[in-house]
Formats: C-alpha cells, structure tokens, sequence
C-alpha cells in the first residue's frame, strides 16, 4: 500500500502538539510497517531526522502553508496533484485539514473542535477559514481519528457525522517524562526557583489555556497560606495575550511568578519532574497531553472538570471549574496541607497512565487506514465541491 501523508507539522526543534502527535505516530508506522510505501509531504524544505526509513519518499509541494489563502493553494492543488502523481493509495493527513479535491481516500486526524467553542480566539481569516472548511473536511473523511471519546462525540454533535466512522486514538507520552529522585528534583529547583517548589504549567500562552486565572490563583494561594512556592510558566505567547499580562500586573506576589518562554525537551521533561504539581487548568481541549506527563513523572495533578480533561486524568487529578479563580487556588491549598492526598494521585496515575501511548494511538490510525483502504468508496454531499 502506497500511503501518502501530511507532514507539514514536522519541523526541527518545534515539535508541539500535533508535529508531536504526527512524529510518533509516523515513526512507528513507518518502521514497523516496512512491507508499505510512505510519501510525506513536506511544505518547506524538510529535516532529513524525519525521514524515519527507506520506505519513505519525501515530497516538498509549494506554498509553505502558513496561512488560510496558502491553505487553499496547498491542500487543494499541490496535494490533490501530488495525490494523483504519486498514485497514493490512502492518504493520511494528522492536522485536522485534507484535501476535498481528490478522489485519493482519505483518514483525517481531527484533534479537537476548539474553533466551534472559541471562535473569538482565532485570527479572523482562520476563524472563517475553520468555519467553512472544517465541516466540510470531516464529513469528506472516508476515516476520522480523534484522540478523546469526548472530540469524537464533539465531532458527532456538531457536524452530523455518523460515530461509526469515527475511531479514537489518544496522546502518548514521551520516554524522557520519568521520575526524578530527591537529589535531582532539588537540583532543577536550584537552578529555576532558588530551591523553592512550584506549580508548573506548560503550554501555549493564551486565553484558552486560562493561564491568567491559573495567575489569580496562584496569588490568592500565596495570600491566604503564605506557602514558599512559586509558578512556573513554559510556553510561548500567542498573539491574545493581554489577559495574561493584566493578571500577572495585578497579582501581589509577582516576584513568585515566572515566565520560562519555550523551553527545550529536556528542560520541560526535568520541570515536570521536580515540580510540586502540575496545574493544568485549560477551558478545552481535545486532550490534555501535560496531563498524562505528569502522571508518567509521577507528580499530583490539578485540571480542569471540563471537555477531554476529566476522560485524560481519570482519578489521578483534582478537578476543578476552570472559572472559578478560588476553587483553583483552593486545590491548591489541599495539596499544600495534605501530603496523603499527593500520593494518592501520583498513585492512581501509574494505573491511569496506562490507557494512553504513542503505540496504540499508531496502531489506531494504522487501522483506519487499512479500513479505508479495504472500505468502498463513501461519498459525501461535499465532496470535491467547495
């Protein structure tokens, strides 16, 4: 089977969230697969790290497609002629677009339907980009991936898409999140927080993410227990970052407060493993990769009681409404005082952890593709129409 894939998101040194989804996933399936063709294609010149085998064709197509406009222009004509040139069997695309211009059966990857439930956070052409096309691209799908049963139901609800032709995957974690002994916790906590603990967070920085009530909570913690802790930040700003700038001027105890910006793979899997907890307290998300990070570092968990949050963390976190500025900061508060409860999360984690990885996420979407594959053609009132 020749498999054709979207790899548009695999770039050096930026590997987040779906470039980190589509690295692992590609890299099994390629290695493990050896009896398939792989053509990846690429929208800037490529790493050859990526090329994970000799079964593997890599593909430049122009535009580098960075914007709703080149969005069009890719997937519409250079993938859809790639496609037909490269007499792809299936093609495989993991960043929730495809191409409606091909008759090339198609699984798509859909991750999460944030631009239906926060519309107002997307730059204006994406936003009317996701909502014309978004549609369109998951009922076009011969096969859907999603990584959460509650993206999958998400998907069933907004779009009207039989659940049948929906398979649920999920995030893995990465071997570099493992457990830090005493020594080396307190030699991460020397080198960020002058050997203080701290809540972590990591991720993109912006309102979704609802780092700027993590920030009001954090404050009011401090205020009321007086604990030494301190909050770290990792991840890079989006461009609606105000609330955030607002919250961390208007705290009290800004000196415990600290923004790391991107920090490199070995530095996020050591803060992570020397943390007092990680606080993960997003408004949505399709899954909540942090989440079970933490569980593989073996640290307590605060997270959010909504979207694929609650389904990630099982038992293993404390949940709370991610709108409520005291409920976080008063979770907080009990993992401060209750040492018994810590443990008792770190140790629901070893038994919830074990219900997501990178292999079974490939072996979902290996499935999928040879479903499509082996399935007859399904049309849709969509497809190949704009």
């Amino acid at each position: 089977m020749r498999i054709a894939v979207n790899t548009r998101f695999l770039l050096k040194n930026r590997l987040e969230g779906i470039g980190l989804f589509a690295h692992e996933v590609l890299r099994r399936l390629v290695t493990q697969h050896p009896e398939h063709e792989f053509v990846f294609f690429f929208d800037r010149p490529f790493d050859p790290d990526f090329v994970f085998g000799k079964n593997v064709t890599p593909i430049v197509l122009f535009p580098p497609a960075r914007h709703p406009f080149l969005f069009i222009w890719w997937f519409e004509w250079s993938v859809a002629r790639a496609l037909k040139k490269y007499r792809a069997d299936v093609f495989l695309s993991p960043d929730n677009f495809l191409s409606l211009r091909t008759e090339v059966k198609t699984v798509l990857v859909t991750h999460d339907l944030a631009h239906v439930h926060f519309p107002e956070q997307l730059p204006f052409f994406q936003r009317k980009y996701y909502r014309f096309f978004a549609p369109k691209f998951n009922r076009r799908a011969n096969g859907i991936v999603t990584v959460s049963e509650f993206t999958k139901n998400d998907i069933v609800a907004q779009y009207d898409v039989p659940p049948d032709k929906i398979s649920v995957a999920c995030n893995g974690c990465r071997e570099i999140f493992q457990p830090l002994e005493t020594p080396e916790k307190q030699a991460v906590r020397d080198k960020f927080t002058e050997g203080k603990p701290y809540f972590y967070y990591i991720g993109a920085v912006h309102p979704r993410k609802n780092v700027h009530r993590l920030i009001a909570a954090f404050d009011q913690f401090k205020t009321t227990t007086g604990a030494p802790h301190q909050l770290l930040i990792a991840g890079r700003f989006a461009w609606q970052a105000g609330e955030v700038r607002d919250a961390f001027r208007a705290a009290k105890h800004q000196p415990d407060i600290r923004f790391l910006g991107y920090v490199n793979d070995d530095d996020a899997a050591c803060l992570m493993g020397a943390t007092f907890a990680c606080t993960y307290v997003s408004l949505f998300e399709g899954f909540g990769v942090p989440v079970l990070e933490a569980m593989h570092c073996e640290v307590p968990v605060i997270t959010s009681n909504v979207s694929s949050l609650p389904e990630v963390a099982g038992d293993a976190a404390l949940l709370v409404d991610p709108t409520s500025v005291p409920e976080i900061a008063e979770a907080m508060r009990r993992l401060w005082q209750d040492e018994h409860l810590c443990q008792k999360l770190v140790t629901n984690g070893r038994l919830q952890r074990q219900r997501s990885s990178w292999q079974k996420a490939a072996d979902v979407v290996y499935d999928s593709l040879l479903d499509c594959r082996s399935a007859a053609s399904i049309k849709t009132s969509t497809h190949g129409t704009f």
